[in-house]
């Protein structure tokens, strides 16, 4: 009987191991044919075989000096500008209204709460035609200073994690603080936001993810403006069918170089990124 169930146990076990075995090789193979092609030194376009003849970091070269018709480097630094200062402000304003739902008590608390909730149902897709003809009429389209008020100015109705994580933070420390003579203002900045590193690093990387991937509302918002497109939309457009035949190794190359920072952020941080969203999803 016992043997019969260690049988059939192990049976279970060898056919999920197997499952993940090939859902794991059907994840990364796309990853691996984008990193060895990015070095393949033959061909121009897409090749029918997987594995590159030659290697070689001309593509790496070229994306970075040839720049006459496709602008990469200018690209890639407007996409970490953009990023980095929608990041700021969204992190801050996150992080500011969370606390504040979490703290403070007043009349429109609550309504304003369910309010957050419903626009958060929402998809973004949605504004992005009446968002375009705003920016029209104040004449901001095709500027990277409209992508940085996209990306931020709605930040602060993803409160709902961090709001989670400032309610398991005790109201003790803020009411001795209060007793000592402390503001609200230097209760945030210097007793619960220096203790809220998990939740902080978390809220950096949301929104710092999203203006660095983004395609469709920058799209939207560029038009055939080259000098301020995005990574994204610059990826997009070598890949074209009037760029493919040409830039598609550099493409390839492309990717893994704006893959880089990501994966960089998610290595140093994935413990402080893991924390914040366990312990922001205990309390609401």
């Amino acid at each position: 009987m016992i043997k019969s169930y260690k049988l059939k146990r192990g049976l279970a076990n060898a056919f999920i191991y197997i499952v993940l075995a090939v859902l794991g090789i059907v994840w990364v193979s796309p990853l691996a044919y984008l990193v060895l092609h990015s070095f393949r030194d033959e061909g121009l376009a897409v090749v029918p075989y997987l594995l590159p003849k030659s290697y070689s970091f001309q593509n790496y070269i070229e994306l970075f000096t040839d720049t006459a018709t496709l602008n990469f480097p200018r690209w890639f630094l407007n996409t970490f500008v953009v990023a980095i200062f929608s990041c700021i402000i969204s992190t801050l304003a996150v992080l500011m209204v969370s606390y504040s739902f979490s703290r403070l008590r007043f009349k429109a608390r609550k309504p304003l709460i369910n309010i957050g909730m419903i626009l958060g149902m929402f998809p973004g897709f949605m504004t992005m035609i009446a968002i375009y003809y705003l920016l029209k009429a104040m004449g901001l389209t095709q500027t990277l200073l409209a992508l940085v008020i996209c990306y931020s100015a709605g930040a602060g109705l993803g409160y709902q994690i961090s709001k989670g994580f400032f309610d398991t933070i005790p109201r003790a420390l803020d009411e001795a603080a209060t007793i000592d003579g402390a503001t609200r203002n230097q209760i945030f900045w210097k007793i619960i936001l220096p203790m809220s590193k998990p939740i902080v690093v978390y809220t950096v990387l949301t929104s710092f993810i999203g203006p660095w991937t983004d395609f469709i509302l920058a799209k939207i918002i560029m038009g055939d403006n080259r000098d301020n497109y995005t990574v994204a939309i610059g990826l997009q457009t070598m890949v074209s069918l009037e760029f493919k035949a040409t830039y598609f190794k550099r493409f390839l190359a492309g990717s893994v170089i704006v893959a880089v920072p990501i994966s960089i952020l998610f290595l140093f941080m994935q413990r402080y990124y893991v924390e914040g969203v366990t312990a922001g999803g205990v309390k609401g």
